[in-house]
């Protein structure tokens, strides 16, 4: 009796142990489900979890201070570019993007301060930015110790490829090398004698010697080197020490609404046989330009210069929204936004650093000045530059920059300085 007793608990037993596998089978099973649901395991499960979630995108700008007008260029090209992008849906592989300015009053330590608010309490996944190279090689580190790609627009100091890059930083803006091989072509060649006139930063600093090593390249000869306060209104001392050393040409580079061409125009530099060039700006700055029709030089963008479907497509809208032209660093912001979409539109909605660097080294991306490629050493983007002729024009109140001819991006490709 015992015996039968025990063999009957015995067999309760097992019967208890298989329903309590069988009972655990099925729980594993539907929390399997429910992880796969919300993408916490399983294969896959990145973009499930990211689904729908938005991506961030932190815009450093000046929007207010000396470089103003560019880092407003810069936000609108950027919303349009966005908006081309997504066919208006403001989405990328159904995960919204939400863009988040920062103005950096053109300071580098506002600009420091501001980043790590985006990257802190915005939570943002990319940088963008920004106006003024300062500021920008104030941001760079930060893109290194948090692990985010930032998207360099519209500063140009050749540092920012160079001494002081690093993996996370790509670059839409051209360099100051490619400007300088630009602004050489349209004038160096041999005898020709060249003064320079720079604000005395980064910006100046590196388009100067970059300019310089293209014009001596062409034969040119470079005999003086003027360098002025940035935030000057009077240049002239400047010009007068341009004027003592007898050029052929004065090249010069500024960016800023205090540029010094009225003063140049006031001392008459042209009817004592110096001739001037420079890169064309913005249409602000050609407004104070009249006395330097017929001069030869180069220009990053203008709205009638480049003949491609997106260009015409900004043209169109921003006249549209604007009620104005695109303007210097309108495509720059634009292309800033096109080159983010499309990395995000090949990972897949994917943010991952990593996974960013290795699909945007080497990608070409349709921007309004065509074609533009992130070269794999140093994520600068090769791109169009434009040589021009000042000339008026019917209707139009400053002069107008008249396509030369379309400096290819084989051929404005700067040197690798990283």
């Amino acid at each position: 009796m015992k015996l039968k007793r025990g063999f009957g608990l015995l067999v309760l037993l097992m019967l208890l142990v298989f329903a309590a596998a069988c009972s655990s089978d099925d729980a594993s099973s539907e929390g399997t489900e429910d992880e796969t649901e919300t993408g916490e395991t399983t294969d896959g499960s990145e973009e499930e979890a990211t689904s729908g979630e938005p991506i961030k995108i932190g815009v450093l700008a000046s929007l207010s201070g000396a470089l103003e007008s560019y880092g407003k260029q810069t936000k609108q090209g950027f919303e349009l570019g966005i908006e081309y992008a997504t066919d208006g849906t403001n989405e990328i592989e159904g995960r919204p993007i939400e863009v988040v300015y920062a103005d950096t009053e053109t300071d580098p330590k506002v600009a420091r301060q501001k980043a790590i608010g985006l990257l802190e309490d915005d939570k943002v996944d990319f940088l963008v930015g920004s106006s003024s190279s300062g500021d920008t090689l104030a941001v760079l580190p930060l893109a290194e110790e948090y692990k985010k790609i930032m998207v360099v627009e519209p500063a140009v100091a050749d540092s920012i490829t160079g001494k002081d890059w690093n993996k996370y930083v790509f670059r839409t803006a051209r360099n100051s090398s490619q400007d300088a091989v630009a602004g050489a072509a349209a004038i160096a060649k041999d005898g020709v004698k060249i003064a320079t006139l720079a604000p005395d930063y980064s910006f100046g600093r590196d388009g100067v010697a970059a300019f310089t090593k293209a014009a001596k390249d062409l034969g040119a000869e470079i005999v003086h080197e003027e360098y002025a306060d940035p935030t000057a209104t009077d240049f002239t001392a400047n010009i007068q020490k341009i004027i003592q050393s007898e050029p052929d040409y004065l090249f010069v580079i500024w960016a800023g609404a205090n540029s010094p061409w009225n003063q140049i125009s006031d001392m008459k530099l042209q009817e004592k046989g110096i001739k001037i060039s420079t890169g064309a700006p913005d249409i602000a700055a050609l407004s104070t330009m009249k006395e330097l029709v017929g001069m030869e030089g180069f220009t990053v963008y203008y709205h009638t210069l480049p003949d491609n479907e997106i260009n015409d497509w900004l043209v169109e809208k921003h006249q549209e929204k604007y009620d104005a032209v695109p303007d210097l660093f309108t495509p720059g912001g634009m292309s800033a936004a096109l080159s983010i979409t499309e990395a995000l539109k090949k990972t897949g909605g994917k943010v991952d650093a990593d996974e960013l660097i290795t699909t945007m080294e080497g990608m070409s991306f349709e921007t309004p000045k065509g074609t533009m490629t992130f070269r794999e050493e140093d994520h600068q983007a090769l791109q169009s530059l434009y040589k021009i002729r000042l000339e008026e024009q019917e209707g139009v109140d400053y002069p107008v920059p008249v396509l030369e001819r379309v400096l290819t991006p084989e051929e404005t490709a700067p040197p690798i300085q990283n």
